[in-house]
């Protein structure tokens, strides 16, 4: 990763032994986050930890976004102060893009910030959430409202990981996959056409199994492909003042879907559908043509992802849009496509405009519900 801060994004395969050097030197103690699934790893990242020299302690949070609040961030602070942790010393997180985002927060506000790296055990935070140096923590007005920039002194992408992963989180990670690829790199999409029946079973295989060696070097390419995609961004643009906002498309409504689900939907889902909602608003602003719209749906749905959402809940949806990080006042903004690689913004659209793009994406009938991944 580059710009003021670089750091290392190693993707591999069995890369714990890589940890120590990300580390360095002069850490002495490493709190190991992890939630309760991944118990037995945080215990052997600790083990070698310990057995490089370092004094390790765990820490158990929450699973997925139980674990984004003030209340879990002050135990972890709690933990830190009580072990008497200074600056120069570290966190480790081990899970998902919940865990790194709690954890990239405490360790950016422990002593206004200690080093911080991030184990990623699923594919949406290998893409999207442990790189990129976001973090945060939600509250009951919305998701991510407190969180500062903080970038980790590294990132081990471990994709042996994936392989235990269930299918529905390896889908839903899929969707920040195919939005990298809608808002710079189209071979990504093509990856993922050509690919989409076996992407879309992955888990499902048979006792002793694994994906093919064709399906490891897929997914490995896009993973690198996405991070590459992230990296070159948010070096150019770390505090999304301009760029790095084009990384949020698709999130300004998927974010209030997350809300107003109160987070039982999965983050990749909700984006899914938040990416068809723009793309019909760029078509109906003239902006974006019909193919490009298709495309949308097609590669979506291919995957098993959500494309709609229940139609009478726009006016909550619209509420929480408008505390999006992205609004300035009252000012509605949201990042669309003039073609597949071409970002750009769409300020202040018509009210009318927002509601015939949200019929477009709304299920059939009122009340109606998408099942969830």
């Amino acid at each position: 990763m580059t710009g003021d801060q670089p750091y290392d994004v190693v993707v591999g395969s069995h890369l714990l032994g890589e940890l120590p050097a990300l580390l360095g030197e002069r850490v002495t103690r490493v709190l190991v986050v992890h939630p309760p699934t991944l118990e037995a790893s945080a215990e052997a990242v600790r083990e070698d930890l310990e057995a490089h020299g370092y004094q390790a302690i765990i820490a158990q949070v929450p699973d997925a976004e139980e674990a984004k609040s003030a209340q879990v961030a002050a135990f972890l602070w709690q933990v830190l102060g009580q072990s008497d942790f200074t600056r120069s010393d570290a966190i480790v997180s081990i899970g998902g893009g919940a865990t790194t985002d709690l954890a990239g927060f405490v360790a950016a506000t422990w002593l206004r910030g200690i080093a911080v790296v991030h184990l990623p055990t699923t594919l949406l935070a290998m893409v999207d959430a442990a790189v990129g140096g976001k973090t945060g923590i939600n509250t009951a007005e919305g998701k991510n409202l407190v969180g500062a920039f903080h970038p980790p002194a590294g990132v081990l992408c471990d994709l042996a990981t994936l392989e235990s992963l269930a299918r529905f989180d390896f889908v839903a990670g899929l969707a920040e996959v195919v939005k990298t690829g809608f808002i710079a790199d189209e071979r990504i999409l093509e990856l993922v056409e050509e690919n989409a029946a076996e992407l879309a079973a992955w888990g499902t295989w048979g006792p002793g199994e694994g994906p093919s060696d064709h399906l490891r070097g897929v997914v490995a390419e896009l993973v690198e492909r996405s991070v590459t995609v992230k990296a070159r961004v948010v070096g150019e643009d770390l505090k999304e003042s301009g760029l790095r906002e084009i990384l949020n498309y698709g999130h300004t409504l998927g974010h209030a879907i997350e809300l107003a689900e109160r987070y039982a939907w999965r983050h990749g889902a909700a984006v899914s559908v938040g990416m068809v909602f723009v793309a019909e608003l760029a078509r109906l602003a003239g902006k974006l043509d019909d193919d490009v719209v298709d495309r949308h749906r097609s590669i979506l749905t291919s995957l098993g992802l959500p494309v709609t959402y229940r139609g009478d809940r726009w006016d909550q949806l619209l509420g929480a849009m408008r505390r999006d990080k992205k609004s300035r006042g009252d000012l509605l903004r949201f990042v669309i496509l003039e073609g597949v690689g071409r970002p750009t913004r769409l300020e202040g659209p018509d009210p009318a405009l927002l509601q015939a793009a949200y019929a477009e994406i709304s299920s059939a009938a009122p009340g109606a519900r998408t099942i969830s991944l």
